[in-house]
């Protein structure tokens, strides 16, 4: 039994460091119409802004955080102006050409100014000390990662379905020219739901580095994985974003506790049963 515990609470806190990173590309995908695989390399480079910022610069970790978040964003907002702004409305074989070109330059740059080195995050006392649970302790930043994914969760959720910002940008998706007809700025909207991905992305960079290592070729590397999410979750639910992080999250540990040999066969043999029961993800939305 206690092994099962401490199997679940690995699992919950691996399942939302993976939310974290993965909900905003499920938004951009889902909700924007927009296939961003530079997404992780967006993550990744607030990682390594959080690194550079708590470890080389000794600014702490949740400035460092801070920095990550407000630095991502300033990199995306000119990209996003000049190229994604220009792939909205084009094909998805035209959105996944140039965003990978961008991931790859963005590989090319971490490499050429910080090396092939793995970058870490020095976590503040109250994070590194073990918080005792009764059955086991945790370290404290395990708990922080778990908060903070129901935080964005229920921040993500009551911003999309409940205020004047979420009906806006739904509605510029769904006809963009009567939108603009009826005052909405779908250009703003559009900048400001990237540079909300693009933030989530930076922070789930940060507070997940202990659960994915920050090195110059994250991008890459855990691109399938990123997308794999989404496709399980259904591009656009936060809930079913959420499910799909846990589930698969539960069952990446699980099958790493007690088989190790196995890799990740147990992991994506659970993501082709679920495709292949529902096509369109967990909880996806109607297209």
């Amino acid at each position: 039994m206690q092994t099962a515990l401490s199997i679940a609470l690995d699992a919950l806190a691996y399942g939302m460091a993976l939310f974290i990173i993965c909900i905003g590309l499920s938004l951009t995908m889902g909700l924007m119409r927009l296939v961003n695989l530079a997404h992780g390399a967006f993550a990744m480079i607030g990682g390594y802004i959080a690194s550079y910022a708590a470890r080389d610069l000794g600014l702490g970790y949740a400035v460092g955080i801070v920095l990550a978040v407000a630095g991502t964003i300033l990199i995306a907002i000119p990209l996003e102006r000049l190229l994604f702004r220009r792939i909205y409305d084009r094909s998805e074989l035209s959105q996944v050409l140039m965003t990978i070109g961008i991931t790859f330059c963005v590989i090319g740059i971490t490499n050429y100014f910080f090396g092939p080195t793995l970058k870490t995050i020095p976590l503040p006392a109250e994070l590194a000390q073990p918080v005792d649970l009764g059955f086991r302790s945790i370290a404290g930043h395990r708990l922080f990662v778990i908060a903070s994914g129901l935080v964005v969760a229920g921040g993500l959720w009551f911003l999309i379905e409940r205020t004047g910002f979420g009906i806006n940008l739904r509605a510029a998706v769904e006809n963009a020219p009567m939108a603009r007809a009826l005052g909405v700025r779908t250009e703003w909207i559009y900048a400001a739901s990237f540079a909300l991905a693009i933030g989530l992305a930076a922070f789930g960079g940060a507070v997940g580095a202990e659960f994915l290592p920050i090195e110059p070729y994250y991008a890459l590397r855990y691109m399938v994985t990123f997308l794999v999410v989404v496709s399980v979750g259904g591009a656009g639910s936060i809930p079913g974003a959420l499910a799909a992080c846990i589930l698969l999250g539960a069952i990446d540990v699980t099958a790493r506790y007690l088989v190790p040999d196995f890799g990740n066969f147990f992991f994506y043999l659970a993501v082709i049963l679920i495709v292949c029961l529902f096509p369109r993800g967990l909880l996806g939305r109607a297209q």
